[in-house]
């Protein structure tokens, strides 16, 4: 059994239907399961079952000689969130809780780690992992990410509780596709794009407020979720190398030229303008992040 946490969500809801067009169809889904917009992203997908987040640790351990690997995409994402306990708790505790297990009984283990951890990239985006200790996130999500990057490193290095026997962790760039409508302000630019050149015929950018940025050249890796799959499924299947990698494309792009690519994908000439960047996020916003 595959056992994808996440699984209601937008990459792990990608991850059972692409399990799904591999051959797989014993796997257990697990998600909070409350929200009905998310559970769409399950329809028409094969699965064993499903269990609830909060009862997963505990079905883990009972079940343990069931489950051949762990895809733990599962996350609160919220980069606007600033209650530290709350990542502590969804992000880092139950990572490391389901670390031990995985562990202890011999399951390979793969999780989501973020490109938030490189804050404003002043160490560069390189996935060594003598740097991952002196990354310095923006926000609590991204220090969340940061903190159990730091300690499966620690883990793996003191030999003291163990470690799966095949484990990655994936630091996801920017990631857009399919299955993204529940997320509302983390959905991807493109997602946004497309929503509100229907709406309005025309698209807002955030506002630059950096003097070395002008309007709209804040840049991101952008990578489809169809190829973070490929990646994920590769892991799962041939195992190679443990160790944090990072997963985008290597290739940064302007918000003014995916937007306006967005346009002409959809031949349309392109009607963008700008708006001042929420001020809960001003101070924490990226505004470069390149795959190295």
């Amino acid at each position: 059994m595959i056992v994808v946490t996440g699984a209601a969500g937008f990459i792990g809801s990608c991850m059972v239907g692409r399990l799904n067009e591999a051959g797989y169809k014993d796997i257990l889904v697990v998600d909070e399961f409350s929200r009905p917009d998310k559970m769409r992203n399950l329809e028409g997908m094969q699965y064993h079952s499903k269990v609830h987040r909060d009862e997963f640790v505990r079905w883990l351990e009972r079940h343990h000689a069931e489950v051949d690997a762990v895809l733990h995409i599962g996350a609160r994402t919220d980069t606007t969130e600033m209650d530290v306990s709350i990542f502590d708790a969804l992000n880092l505790e139950y990572s490391k809780a389901l670390w031990i297990i995985c562990s202890g009984y011999g399951i390979p283990f793969y999780y989501a780690s973020s490109a938030a951890t490189y804050g404003l990239g002043e160490l560069g985006y390189k996935d060594d992992h003598a740097l991952i200790p002196q990354l310095k996130p923006l926000n609590p999500y991204g220090q969340s990410k940061q903190d159990f990057d730091v300690w499966a490193l620690q883990v793996v290095a003191e030999g003291k509780a163990g470690a799966p026997p095949s484990w990655a962790g994936f630091k996801f760039f920017n990631v857009y596709g399919q299955n993204e409508y529940h997320k509302g302000r983390m959905a991807s630019v493109i997602f946004h794009t497309v929503k509100q050149i229907r709406a309005t015929g025309g698209m807002k950018l955030f506002r630059s407020h950096r003097p070395d940025y002008k309007d709209g050249e804040q840049s991101r890796d952008f990578i489809y979720v169809n190829d973070v799959l490929d990646v994920l499924l590769h892991f799962l299947e041939k195992r190679p190398p443990n160790g944090i990698y990072n997963l985008g494309t290597g290739k940064a792009r302007t918000f003014y030229d995916l937007a306006a690519s967005t346009f002409r994908a959809m031949d349309l000439e392109p009607n963008i303008s700008f708006v001042d960047t929420p001020a809960d996020i001003r101070d924490t916003y990226q505004y470069f992040t390149e795959l190295i």
